[in-house]
């Protein structure tokens, strides 16, 4: 480790590719051609899931947040801005990353940003709980020659644990401005505003010299990479180590000017034809080793006690057996205040009370005087209006739902319950392709699919979010029409529990199958453990708001073009026709051929569709065989169109038709099994 206090002459930073502390890149004050829309400065925070991100980025920005996709992906991206001595300063807060060599498709987006939004300070947030293996990517990007100032958060949990971390040495080891805070209080965001404001460009420490053989390859591979893209931002010295660790990404990005990549990639050849380990591997224990060294230097600890409760506790959560039981109190808690309380209560409130008697009511006797043909006020204020249906849906029975969902989720996540969960179903989830991530969007589906379906996008791989898509679509039952199939159903203990047998094996099967069949990365699941914490109200809230302007800005739009589709479909008879292509399948599957209509209203809500089974098991219409039968197909034949429409969004147009294209005759398919199997074994129910 050398100290940062070298003289230029120390480090020769044409050789190591540093880029000079005199660049005018890192002159931020002044903005190279900055319109008046455009911020003084511009701020990214980057570092580790877990490490109090999210915190520093509400305690500099306060509400003043936008949510919206990266470019190019799903990833979300928070902006905000606030307005520092003067200036406005536009703060970044990227998705959580362990490394510069990019894996997931957050850490793209997150590497990405660095490189193309250019930001005048990064601010890498670590946890000064975990400091040696937080260094390892502070190490990375000095190298990269950015502009960093570390932010020790969480010192408040640090020193709960005995840690004690010298702060001032840190930045002399490092070469970089240090910051210490407990973002979740308040405390050192003053100072941090200021060391924003008064950064200046520092001669970094170079922090890791690594086998010899690595430096060769980098030393052959410099001069290169320094005019290639990339090198605009990071240094060619980052870029050289990136390329030994055959990072595809960056490779692509040095060849994107049309590069002669033969030489570089006959070095990188060379040099791992060298090493007895790869030399990702190899620069990876060399990082953490001179990231051990560095903490032990800076860093003391008081001698442990006891095990805390909330140690006690987080090991309860992931053990099988005691996770189990703390799962399924969690499960009917989310059940609880999601299901009933938002589903059930909120939605009846808003739906039939204020949109049923008051805002529907008005609306429509008012359009309708207005707009006396009634095609046309149909468009608005029909049954399936842009007002009446598509709004109320949006407003009155989503939005409550969603609400109460994001309350919780914020809950849980503050608390640190979710990567422990993660952790505790992940062997499951592996035997059907999935892993850990996958059980947030999987429950939350029990709530609502459409929602479920948006949160596919915390999952890392492509892969993954499609086999989690195509099984929100196909296994996972909503809130609403979860409730509708119990009451049906609830008639007979034999039905119920075949149903749900029936519904996990098709989950399970199709799961297995699709992760056998569906090609793609496989995410590897590692996972940070943060401790266990009491969820602050202020943090809660500001993330519930953040979350409900994401919703009401980019999906209150799908339902409006879902409305005037079933508008133009009801124009044009379609409705209709679908009823009447649909009876025949019915009636060969074993149901009558009244709950056609059923199906075809189901998909374009799913609870509209369980409930004309109720209809027509109260008019003695549908009994015994066919009950089950009707509901095992009802639960695995639609994604609704709001679903399908979100699945549009999210998975593309040919991903979401095929999926749909499977569902459809796989339910019928399905139902057709069940109905021949009953009858072969003379079961009436």
């Amino acid at each position: 480790m050398r100290k940062s206090n070298h003289s230029k002459n120390e480090i020769d930073e044409s050789v190591y590719g540093i880029p000079s502390c005199h660049q005018p890149r890192q002159q931020h004050r002044h903005r190279h051609g900055q319109t008046p829309d455009e911020p003084a400065l511009k701020v990214a925070l980057v570092g580790s899931p877990n490490v109090g991100k999210s915190s520093v980025f509400h305690s500099l920005t306060g509400r003043r947040v936008i949510i919206s996709n990266y470019p190019g992906t799903t990833v979300d991206i928070f902006r905000g801005r606030t307005v520092l001595d003067g200036r406005t300063v536009e703060v970044i807060d990227t998705p959580g990353m362990y490394s510069l060599h990019s894996i997931t498709e957050e850490e793209r987006v997150a590497r990405a940003i660095l490189l193309k939004e250019k930001p005048d300070v990064v601010l890498h947030v670590i946890d000064a709980k975990n400091l040696d293996r937080m260094l390892p990517i502070t190490f990375q990007l000095i190298e990269a020659g950015l502009p960093i100032i570390v932010v020790l958060n969480m010192t408040d949990e640090a020193d709960a644990h005995g840690i004690v971390i010298d702060a001032e040495k840190l930045s002399s080891e490092l070469g970089a401005p240090v910051v210490a805070t407990a973002a979740n209080l308040g405390r050192g965001i003053a100072a941090l505003k200021n060391a924003i404001l008064e950064y200046q460009p520092v001669c970094l420490a170079l922090p890791v010299f690594y086998d010899e053989r690595i430096e060769h390859g980098v030393a052959a591979l410099l001069p290169l990479v320094k005019d290639s893209p990339p090198a605009a931002r990071m240094s060619p010295r980052s870029i050289a180590l990136l390329l030994l660790r055959e990072d595809e990404q960056m490779r692509r990005l040095v060849a994107g000017e049309g590069y002669d990549l033969s030489r570089i990639d006959e070095i990188v050849s060379g040099t791992r034809l060298e090493l007895s380990h790869p030399p990702a591997y190899v620069l990876a224990v060399a990082q953490q080793r001179a990231a051990g060294k560095l903490a032990a230097t800076v860093m003391t600890q008081r001698a442990e006690g006891k095990i805390k409760f909330g140690e006690r506790l987080s090991r309860a959560m992931m053990h099988p057996l005691s996770g189990g039981i703390i799962l399924a109190a969690v499960l009917y808690a989310m059940y609880w205040f999601v299901g009933v309380l938002g589903a059930g209560t909120l939605v009846g409130w808003l739906e039939e009370v204020v949109f049923g008697e008051y805002i529907n009511p008005w609306v429509t006797g008012t359009l309708q005087n207005i707009i006396p043909v009634q095609v046309i006020s149909d468009l608005f204020v029909g049954d399936y209006g842009i007002i009446t249906l598509g709004i109320t849906y949006a407003i009155g029975i989503i939005l409550p739902i969603v609400t109460t969902f994001f309350i919780i989720f914020s809950i849980i996540e503050d608390s640190g319950y979710l990567p422990r969960l993660a952790m505790l179903i992940d062997r499951v989830f592996k035997f059907i392709g999935l892993n850990g991530r996958a059980v947030i969007p999987i429950v939350l589906g029990l709530g609502c699919d459409t929602m479920a379906t948006i949160v596919t996008r915390t999952q890392e791989t492509k892969r993954e979010r499609v086999i989690t898509t195509l099984l929100l679509a196909l296994a996972i039952p909503c809130s609403a029409q979860l409730g509708v199939i119990f009451g049906i159903l609830s008639v007979s203990t034999g039905m119920l529990l075949t149903w749900v047998g029936v519904v996990a094996l098709v989950f399970v099967l199709v799961g297995w199958l699709a992760s056998r069949i569906i090609t793609g990365e496989r995410a590897c699941f590692y996972m940070e453990i943060p401790p266990l914490r009491l969820p602050r109200l202020s943090n809660v809230l500001q993330k519930t708001y953040a979350r409900l302007e994401w919703y009401l800005k980019e999906v209150i739009p799908f339902f409006v073009v879902a409305s005037v589709v079933l508008w133009a479909g009801d124009i044009a008879g379609l409705l209709d026709a679908m009823i009447a292509g649909l009876r025949p399948i019915v009636e060969f599957v074993g149901i009558p051929g009244d709950a056609a209509v059923a199906f075809v209203i189901g998909f374009f809500r799913r609870d509209f569709g369980a409930a004309g089974l109720y209809d027509l098991t109260t008019q003695g219409l549908l009994t015994g065989n066919a009950l089950l039968v009707s509901a095992v197909v009802m639960t695995l034949f639609v994604p609704c169109i709001a679903q399908f429409m979100v699945m549009i969004k999210e998975r593309g147009w040919k991903t979401a038709v095929a999926i749909a294209a499977f569902i459809f005759p796989f339910a019928f398919l399905v139902g057709l099994g069940l109905d021949r199997l009953l009858k072969v074994l003379g079961v009436n129910l």
